[in-house]
């Protein structure tokens, strides 16, 4: 029996912009009500479908908000590699940093699903081994962009090394973004991450105009 390749890619097509309507709507109403406050039929009824379109895409609420939560996890990282990868073998840390703070996702919407999902993380041990394999690998995104540079950009020698920068870097933007949770000063937030990361990532001889 022939396969209808067309029929099949339609059919793949459709899913997946299902599962991306699902994401959309759960992370509006996630940011509105919070995770422990919504129900599959709130989301189902933002995103335009039925309790079927849900399940075939999602077992529980859960599956749906860790895949929510990957998704904006990934672009960060994502974000932050590139902002790094601009330089060369040279790294340009007033350069980097602009790079960096000017594309990095501070949105209080998406701060406001993270912190939901930290707490959820805190109580429960699978959901927080995933949380700390991203963490581990956005600061080894930055490590490893610091050490490929560290002839050419040497740290202060306060940091230790390359790992203990990586940790100082990723805690600057969690101060920064617990701030932000607070205040919604988005621009006040993007001047302190530069400050922050400026500080810790130069002898302090370099400073910004």
């Amino acid at each position: 029996m022939a396969v209808d390749g067309g029929a099949h890619r339609r059919v793949t097509r459709r899913r997946v912009q299902t599962r991306a309507r699902l994401l959309d709507a759960a992370f509006t109403v996630f940011a509105a009500k919070g995770f422990g406050r919504v129900s599959i039929e709130e989301v189902c009824e933002a995103a335009g479908f039925s309790r079927g379109a849900f399940y075939s895409n999602f077992a529980t609420l859960d599956e749906l908000f860790f895949a929510l939560y990957r998704e904006r996890a990934d672009l960060i990282a994502q974000q932050v590699a590139d902002a790094l990868a601009g330089d060369g073998p040279d790294l340009d840390v007033p350069a980097s940093v602009d790079r960096v703070t000017d594309v990095l996702l501070l949105d209080v919407d998406w701060l406001l699903v993270k912190t939901d999902f930290l707490v959820h993380a805190a109580r429960d041990p699978a959901v927080a081994e995933a949380l700390l394999d991203h963490r581990a690998r956005l600061r080894l995104a930055i490590a490893d962009r610091l050490f490929r540079a560290r002839g050419h950009a040497p740290l202060p020698a306060v940091l230790g090394g390359v790992e203990d920068a990586a940790h100082a870097v990723v805690a600057a933007y969690d101060g920064v973004t617990t701030q932000l949770l607070l205040d919604k000063d988005v621009d006040r937030a993007r001047a302190w991450l530069k400050q922050l990361l400026t500080a810790l990532l130069t002898d302090g001889s370099t400073r910004f105009g």
